[in-house]
């Protein structure tokens, strides 16, 4: 009988045949190692909308307003981050961080809104 060694920390396995990992704690610890630069770029991804919709809440209090690009590249916006768009009949595109979105108008300014839930 060939003895098997886990794979996370080196030990002696007993148990099943195809038993890889000597405990739970061992195997969410080998698959986290495995998953973690995945992990790493939507847990980057994911704080990137969170600020963005935390700066676009922040300067559209009461769910419709108009600001400057400068001033959502002074608070941190990435304009590279949305969770979706919507496209009016007109044609004009709205960009989206969850709730609340804005629209490119002239000379660099945006009009903020809030969606409806």
């Amino acid at each position: 009988m060939e003895e098997k060694e886990c794979l996370e920390c080196g030990t002696k396995i007993f148990g099943r045949a195809d038993k890889k990992f000597c405990s739970d704690l061992c195997r969410n610890a080998y698959n986290n190692k495995l998953n973690s630069d995945s992990n790493n770029y939507i847990r980057s991804v994911n704080a990137t909308l969170k600020k963005n919709r935390k700066i676009l809440n922040q300067l559209n209090p009461n769910g419709k307003s108009k600001t400057h690009r400068d001033r959502l590249v002074e608070k941190g916006f990435d304009f590279n981050y949305y969770t979706n768009t919507y496209t009016t009949k007109a044609g004009a595109i709205y960009y989206f961080c969850y709730e609340y979105g804005y629209l490119p108008l002239d000379n660099n300014f945006f009009a903020l809104v809030k969606r409806d839930s």
